[in-house]
């Protein structure tokens, strides 16, 4: 469910000066805030060692730019104080008409796992001339993510995990290898991060959201989240529902699906991107993988091929294999302008050359070479597993193969199952059942084309929220906001009078 970034800017070095004040406003003076109680029964209080009900304080920099950077401390467990903090990160694009300030906008730009810190910097970058003059706009990174203090890191070797997995094994042995690999990769994650691993899952992040909506001083705030940031905001809507101003869960998860149900709601939301592109590249004769107007056959035969001879691809990496080379046309389906690309990538690799997939490949898992990215794949592992309230076994993951190639023949091509989440340790805190009950209405977005979040996902987001409102999009791409002019000028309407929702289901053409 992750969400490229629309603008990623280099901060890691502005960090350090995110320790002073410029009189800018700053949290209210503890207990001036009474502390909250989720709808969990968890108390929501002090952010140190020692606890208290204390209202947490964001330490703000200097605006440079209109651009506050800050840090806040909020707990490892809110029950247990004594286990600890987490220090998280902050960015705020102060509102530029501060005549018309409505309040704070959080940001949460999806994964689970994805940092957000750049969403405050590049604010202008990411939304209209109307939410910046009106709104601080507020990008942090999660517990456990990017830079956040301690963050989630299970290995080094990330070749090892991913690379060179085959997805077809051709006997027991090379089966048990693979199921063997997933048991590994997730005993890493879990002795790596033992101190936090319990505490890194989406039911603390939404509580997160409120300790720093304690520290703003604001009673209630807006939220718009994106991708997986649909689901903490439908959490959090959940969880603290009256502190909701305003929230807009962009291409939303469904919130109901459990198991080896959003593998297989996915893989058909995939599918039906690959046949898009597919229809598009075959009307195109400049397409790069045209084929003679017929792609989806050379496709099929050139994934055959490289399960059966890997394509050398890029220098001291291992040969492109099957399983990389599907994550590869996976990502590149997220957007619809990286379908150029992904027909270069394809063509490159019937010639032989599976450099191309490989570089798709790498972005897809954000091994970009920006350290601030290089765990998010493990965050994101991490996570979604400690959000789960159960575990599939082997078997279970194994059955559902053949339902998983019914529902994306020309993408689930492996004869194994995932394991994802199955050698994790079971969770203490899985995600709670989303009801939205007793928050204003939420904006859902759904796109028609959204290979990741499908409509129907996103429809079922809708309905499970007490309140929720359905907008859905005419766009071949993950999320609607920054890629329909519609859908960002009704959301904008929105964020600015939560009273001006569109009507359920109204289409943006």
């Amino acid at each position: 469910m992750r969400r490229r970034l629309v603008a990623a800017l280099a901060v890691v070095a502005l960090l350090a000066a995110a320790c002073g004040d410029d009189g800018a406003p700053t949290a209210l003076e503890a207990n001036s805030i009474p502390p909250a109680t989720d709808t969990t029964g968890t108390a929501v209080t002090g952010t140190t060692p020692g606890g208290g009900d204390l209202t947490p304080e964001i330490k703000w920099g200097k605006a440079n730019n209109g651009v506050q950077l800050g840090t806040i401390e909020v707990p490892v467990d809110y029950n247990d104080a004594s286990l600890g903090t987490f220090t998280l990160p902050l960015a705020r694009h102060l509102a530029t008409n501060k005549d018309e300030r409505i309040g704070s906008l959080l940001v949460n730009p999806g994964g689970p796992g994805a940092p957000g810190l750049e969403w405050g910097v590049a604010a202008k970058a990411n939304f209209g001339k109307d939410i910046v003059d009106r709104f601080d706009i507020i990008g942090f990174d999660p517990r456990g993510t990017g830079r956040s203090k301690p963050a989630i890191d299970c290995f080094s070797d990330y070749d090892h995990f991913y690379d060179s997995t085959d997805i077809t094994p051709d006997d027991s042995t090379e089966r048990q290898q693979v199921v063997d690999l997933a048991e590994e990769l997730a005993g890493d994650c879990a002795t790596e991060n033992a101190k936090i691993l319990q505490h890194v899952g989406t039911n603390d992040t939404a509580r997160d959201l409120d300790s720093i909506r304690r520290a703003l001083g604001e009673d209630t705030i807006s939220y718009i989240g994106f991708s997986y940031g649909s689901m903490l905001g439908a959490v959090w809507a959940t969880m603290f529902p009256t502190t909701v101003r305003a929230a807009v869960l962009d291409g939303a998860p469904d919130p109901t699906a459990h198991g080896v149900e959003p593998a297989i709601a996915q893989a058909k939301g995939f599918e039906q991107a690959i046949e898009n592109f597919f229809a598009d590249c075959a009307k195109d004769t400049k397409c790069a993988f045209h084929n003679g107007g017929d792609p989806a056959t050379a496709f099929d035969a050139l994934m055959h091929q490289i399960d059966e001879h890997p394509l050398p691809a890029l220098g001291g990496r291992p040969d492109l294999q099957l399983g990389a080379a599907l994550n590869a046309v996976t990502g590149a389906l997220y957007l619809e302008s990286d379908w150029p690309r992904l027909a270069q990538a394809l063509d490159a690799a019937q010639g032989g050359d599976g450099s191309k997939l490989m570089e798709l490949y790498d972005e897809a898992y954000f091994q970009n070479g920006d350290p601030t990215n290089e765990d998010l794949i493990e965050a994101f592992n991490t996570i979604f597993c400690i959000d789960q309230s159960t575990r599939t076994t082997v078997a279970e993951e194994d059955a559902a193969v053949p339902e998983l190639q019914a529902a994306a023949p020309h993408l689930a091509l492996g004869t194994t199952g995932g394991y994802f989440c199955t050698f994790f340790p079971p969770s203490d805190d899985p995600l709670i059942e989303v009801t939205g009950a007793g928050a204003p209405p939420i904006l859902v977005l759904g796109t028609t084309g959204d290979p990741a979040t499908p409509l129907a996902s996103s429809r079922k987001m809708a309905d499970a929220l007490q309140n929720g409102v359905l907008l859905v999009v005419d766009s071949n791409n993950h999320t609607g906001y920054h890629n329909n002019t519609c859908a960002a000028k009704t959301v904008n309407r929105y964020l600015i009078d939560p009273t001006d929702m569109p009507d359920d289901g109204q289409e943006c053409t």
